[in-house]
């Protein structure tokens, strides 16, 4: 099946592309296209225009910035993201996420900034960014505006986002500690996914916090705040245990829905399962970070 018509604009610029797009909701930013484009084509969806936004400079650049945080350009390939150096340094955990999405096609054309609007509670990138505390960028005729990852998908496939805003960036704090990712899958989206994030003290033996989210069990990631306040202030060496102490809590208090992925309690167990594997790998990883 073609899609509807449509218009296509290439503009230069984020102005131009915000002017373009317009607020009426019958125009669609494009980038990558991985799922916009099978959307357009099976006629969920319809955008009588479609914005060109891979001519505007600045939008894949990935650097730190002057206040130690790192900046990743929404139009940033998946493939891009995974081998890109400084991501490799400081947060190895997302190159290895980016390297694993969907399959090659999908890596190699498909951004992260797509990934985040499209809004799919079965994705990777959203569990790990609200991990990491990241702040996503918008950029509209009203001005710019920061949404945190926590905030930024409402329910399933909708997003904060105003049809007219471009998302232009996403930022997070430098890790200051292991981070961590887990999911389990069958075929190219994950039933569950778990992330973790470590803030350590400056030898490295004790955590002062720790940011804990689960995702693919509701329309978006979760956080497990028992679990985080249980690793509050806790010897890595003692990680593990505060974990289990606090999680059975912690995995009741979830939205989960039932779907092909399984059952709720099946995703809750799984959920379990992940996050004590990914406190193994963090306590292992605890004293490589200070190298």
């Amino acid at each position: 099946m073609l899609p509807s018509p449509f218009q296509f604009e290439r503009p230069s610029t984020i102005a131009d592309a915000v002017r373009a797009v317009g607020n009426s909701g019958d125009g669609m930013f494009y980038a990558g296209g991985t799922e916009l484009l099978l959307a357009l084509k099976m006629r969920v969806i319809r955008a009588d225009r479609l914005i060109d936004i891979k001519g505007i400079p600045g939008l894949d650049c990935i650097v730190v910035n002057g206040v130690n945080e790192i900046e990743i350009g929404a139009r940033c390939t998946h493939r891009k993201i995974s081998g890109d150096p400084v991501i490799r340094e400081h947060v190895p955990a997302l190159a290895s996420l980016c390297a694993e999405v969907a399959n090659t096609r999908v890596r190699n054309v498909g951004t992260i900034g797509g990934n985040l609007c499209f809004g799919e509670p079965h994705a990777d990138p959203p569990t790990m960014l609200a991990a990491l505390n990241a702040r996503l960028v918008l950029e509209g005729p009203r001005g710019t505006r920061e949404i945190h990852a926590d905030d930024f998908i409402r329910s399933e496939m909708e997003t904060v986002r105003d049809p007219d805003e471009l998302l232009r960036v996403i930022v997070f704090p430098r890790p200051a500690g292991p981070v961590t990712y887990r999911r389990f899958k069958h075929g190219e989206r994950p039933s569950v996914n778990v992330a973790m994030a470590w803030s350590l003290n400056a030898d490295g033996s004790m955590i002062r916090s720790a940011r804990v989210r689960v995702g693919a069990l509701g329309s978006r990631p979760q956080p497990l705040l028992a679990v985080e306040d249980a690793l509050r202030n806790v010897a890595v060496a003692e990680a593990r245990q505060a974990i289990e102490t606090a999680l059975s809590a912690a995995l009741d208090q979830l939205e989960v829905n039932a779907d092909r992925h399984g059952g709720a309690d099946y995703k809750r167990h799984l959920a379990g399962v992940l996050l004590l594997r990914s406190a193994d790998e963090a306590v292992t990883a605890g004293g490589s970070w200070l190298k």
